[in-house]
């Protein structure tokens, strides 16, 4: 059985998301998540990688997203050929221990990218965390999307939806 977490098909899904950026930490990439009138959203932005930055996100509010027993996260989206993380968090906090899965997304057309629950490896601001729980879907609170690695430049990924199954 699946369970739609985010469905990005009216103005309205977008708002309980927010940017965040490497400006916490004095860098100056920005990106923002919008909603494109065609009947999606778009995680759009630029990294730059000076004054020591190189990251942009974008991460839910922080909600009841858990599914228990999910095995899976299916996400459909479309972007460009750059890599990317979904994250998920298990409790409210706005630093701490996240799950995290990379991805690169096929350029062109839209596509399902399936992302097992199994893969996901805990970290915190992006090295490994040993000791760690495995991810329990059932307690996860917030998602999001972040792209870095030192990849400068505009960036693109759109989405359509995100289950969990």
């Amino acid at each position: 059985m699946t369970h739609r977490v985010f469905q990005f098909d009216s103005p309205g899904t977008v708002d309980a998301w927010r940017s965040i950026d490497d400006v916490v930490m004095g860098g100056v990439s920005a990106s923002r998540l919008r909603f494109d009138s065609a009947g999606h959203a778009v995680f759009e932005g630029c990294v730059s990688l000076e004054n020591n930055g190189g990251f942009a996100s974008i991460r839910s509010d922080a909600m009841d997203l858990g599914v228990a027993g999910a095995s899976h996260y299916e996400i459909e989206l479309r972007g460009d050929p750059k890599r990317y993380k979904f994250n998920l968090r298990t409790d409210d906090s706005t630093d701490g221990v996240l799950y995290q899965v990379t991805f690169m997304p096929a350029p062109g057309d839209w596509a399902r990218l399936r992302l097992l629950v199994a893969d996901f490896r805990p970290t915190f601001r992006g090295r490994p965390v040993s000791g760690a729980p495995p991810l329990d879907p059932a307690r996860v609170r917030q998602m999001g999307f972040l792209i870095g690695d030192r990849q400068s430049g505009r960036f693109s990924l759109s989405l359509r939806s995100i289950v969990a199954g």
